[in-house]
């Protein structure tokens, strides 16, 4: 039977080397259709194929860094690397988007004629397939290993589908109308949208870098699976966090202090186990035994008094 956890590795690099391959390509075309048209709403297009690319070189590299097993210096392991990865890839995307926001601007003050609509129509159109393609794929591994790189970069390409519709539709609008102001009109909208996009992507890789706490359900849920162990008395100070596709859970198990110490330990090791695959992905449990009703000094109670 084949370990989920390499499975899922496997589906990560397959996903980031292709994303790649497809961005590198898809950068050579629109800037080709920019110099044919001179097109704003191109360029915009084609800076993000730009960003889209290093975002995907920075996916390729997260990914294989994450993968790497715990070490002396990284006794949780690598996870963080792609949460990394996509913070890194926010900052290219609001870089990106404030050049092109100016330049938007620029160009609706000073419009300018565009040449070789149809030319350009045509490449944005079959960018626009590539990205939608690219997404799909994205979405399918993000379903089957919770990567965070690859949920950041299936963002970019989500927002580069919205970009090469947003371009196709500003010059099919300046085609039809001649309205030069068309093109740097959607750019502009184009550049708010990426930032939009970027702000989102900090959010969820600041979720995983701060070591936020899992939602309140499923710490709910991990109590009741935990309390529901025979010889289990009471729980405290649960703590959780997420890095890339692995969730680590601790906590402090009370028992009976009258049991040996090899009683207690075989209870631990059944509360642990309740909670191996209780959430998707790759699930670490550290449970610390303590005698029931012990009077000491609590991560519960510090955290109540901080949110007092």
């Amino acid at each position: 039977m084949q370990d989920p956890s390499a499975s899922n590795s496997a589906l990560r690099k397959f996903a980031s080397r292709i994303t790649l391959v497809v961005a590198s390509v898809l950068i050579v075309v629109k800037f080709a259709a920019w110099m044919g048209t001179g097109s704003i709403a191109l360029l915009t297009s084609a800076i993000d194929a730009i960003v889209d690319a290093g975002a995907s070189l920075i996916t390729y590299l997260g990914v294989r860094y994450a993968d790497r097993p715990p070490d002396l210096e990284h006794r949780f392991g690598h996870d963080k690397g792609e949460a990394i990865a996509a913070f890194t890839q926010a900052t290219f995307l609001a870089g990106a988007a404030s050049v092109l926001a100016f330049q938007s601007i620029e160009r609706v003050l000073f419009p300018q004629a565009l040449a070789s609509l149809s030319f350009g129509v045509w490449v944005i159109a079959g960018s626009l397939v590539a990205a939608a393609g690219l997404s799909a794929m994205q979405t399918w591994v993000v379903s089957k290993t919770g990567s965070t790189a690859i949920a950041a970069d299936r963002a970019h390409y989500l927002t580069d589908v919205a970009v090469n519709a947003g371009v196709l539709l500003a010059l099919v609008v300046t085609k039809f109308t001649g309205w030069q102001r068309a093109d740097p009109t959607f750019a502009f909208l184009i550049a708010c949208y990426m930032f939009w996009n970027a702000r989102h992507i900090v959010r969820n890789a600041l979720t995983q870098l701060l070591d936020h706490e899992l939602p309140s359900a499923d710490r709910q849920l991990i109590r009741d699976r935990v309390l529901a162990c025979p010889g289990v008395q009471n729980m405290h100070d649960l703590r959780t966090r997420h890095a890339g596709d692995r969730t680590f859970i601790e906590f402090h198990l009370e028992v009976d202090g009258a049991l040996t110490v090899a009683q207690g330990h075989e209870i631990g090791d059944a509360a642990e186990a309740a909670l191996g695959n209780l959430l998707p992905g790759t699930v670490e449990v550290t449970g610390h035994l303590e005698p029931f009703g012990i009077d000491d000094e609590r991560l519960d109670d510090r955290v109540r008094r901080a949110t007092h």
